[in-house]
């Protein structure tokens, strides 16, 4: 998938009107039942099949909000064949508005912006519900998976829900991860895909208990690990190019310590300094071909560079300065290349600057519990996103190194460190 792009200079962007708000619509019967039919072919292809439990609890016609962990597009097309002929609305990046917002409208989406509180997303989900009588789709994770574990919840979830006063649904895929896991590249995998859907709260239950309780649950059922399940589950990754990308998640190499030096290239990954190499195993596993295995298991090699990154916030030795190209949204027009400039990130937060001196854009450390980056986004290249309500800043490292993961997990930890604080 594509997004629409123009070339523009930062004060051209800065000075353009910002879209005023609109309240969300209710989905056009025909294109929800255009999703559904064309989201078949793949369902069928990846031969789905689900389990529902606890359905029975909710009235026909009650609207519900629908949680769905989120591990590739094929998520949509399940979600839009489960819930069918129902109505649902679906919370949305504002950036899968561009180019396409009437279209997003009438297929009853919801715009937000990653990792931003965001007011007006609560009034329109109230409004979604109580006046449209429609169903809502949440990603509450917002960001795929890099490492097939679950992301960051936000503590408001609980009170949102509360809010809301409508039934819970929970929709878990199983091998939706790892048919297109987001460091391969798009590259789909054969490999079955099928799901649970489960009445996780009724509205007596949200009434009876505090938004800390209704996080824990969440917590809980968004606790999960999809490495683990395809060794588990026997499930084999046959593919010849099942490594590659994986430089982009597995960046710190564990045998020496070297950074971003790291190489993949179809089912090994080696490290640029000491050599040493690891095979992905069709069964999800790494193997050293020579030596000992530090970390057989992805999301534990995940989790010891997040520790690094940690440590070396504490002992104030972590900082970021790359150069960058920059992208631009303010509006659902395009998406606006306004020039290059220098993303640094350190225990402050975010500062971008660049344009010829025009831009000098700060992100505080909690301004937001996590970061919205991807791989490859809209096929562009890997990026890191930050910004508020008046603009979003897309940054595309110019850089050999893969930091966009470590940047993540750092400025997680930042905001942890800072909020303890």
């Amino acid at each position: 998938m594509k997004i629409k792009t123009a070339v523009s200079s930062y004060p051209e962007v800065s000075a353009m009107p910002r879209p005023k708000h609109r309240q969300p619509k209710k989905p056009n019967p025909f294109f929800r039942t255009l999703l559904k039919v064309l989201s078949g072919g793949e369902l069928k292809q990846v031969h789905f099949t689900c389990e529902k439990h606890g359905m029975e609890k909710i009235s026909d016609g009650e609207p519900c909000l629908i949680l769905m962990n989120h591990s590739s597009f094929i998520d949509l097309k399940i979600a839009s064949t489960l819930w069918y002929p129902k109505p649902f609305n679906i919370v949305c990046t504002s950036d899968g508005f561009v180019g396409k917002e009437w279209l997003m409208r009438n297929l009853g989406c919801i715009p937000t912006k990653k990792f931003i509180t965001d007011l007006a997303l609560v009034r329109d989900m109230m409004y979604t519900v109580k006046t449209l009588k429609s169903s809502i789709l949440m990603y509450p994770e917002a960001s795929y998976s890099f490492d097939g574990t679950a992301t960051p919840l936000p503590d408001s979830l609980g009170m949102l829900i509360r809010r809301l006063n409508v039934p819970v649904v929970m929709i878990r895929t199983h091998g939706a991860f790892l048919r297109d896991p987001l460091y391969n590249g798009l590259r789909l995998r054969k490999t079955d895909v099928s799901a649970d859907m489960t009445c996780l709260l009724t509205k007596e239950e949200i009434a009876a208990m505090t938004p800390d309780a209704i996080n824990e649950i969440l917590r809980e059922q968004f606790s999960f690990d999809n490495f683990a399940e395809q060794l588990e589950r026997g499930v084999k990754i046959t593919e010849s190019t099942r490594a590659e990308g994986l430089n982009r998640v597995l960046y710190r190499c564990p045998s020496c310590g070297c950074e971003g030096s790291m190489k993949a290239s179809g089912i090994t990954l080696q490290c640029g300094c000491c050599g040493k190499t690891w095979e992905l195993l069709e069964n999800g596993q790494m193997q050293a071909v020579t030596g000992g295995t530090e970390y057989p298991h992805i999301p534990d090699w995940y989790r010891w560079e997040r520790e690094c990154v940690r440590q070396e916030i504490l002992d104030g030795t972590y900082s970021l300065d790359i150069p960058v190209k920059i992208r631009m949204m303010v509006n659902t027009k395009a998406v606006y290349e306004v020039g290059e400039g220098h993303l640094h990130h350190d225990k402050d937060g975010f500062r971008l600057t660049g344009c010829g001196g025009a831009l000098d854009y700060t992100h505080k450390p909690l301004a937001s519990y996590s970061l919205y980056s991807d791989y490859f986004w809209y096929e562009l290249g890997d990026m890191i996103c930050i910004g508020d309500h008046n603009a979003l800043y897309y940054c595309f490292p110019e850089t050999s190194q893969d930091v966009v993961a470590k940047t993540r997990l750092a400025a997680e930890e930042i905001f942890k460190i800072t909020k303890s604080k």
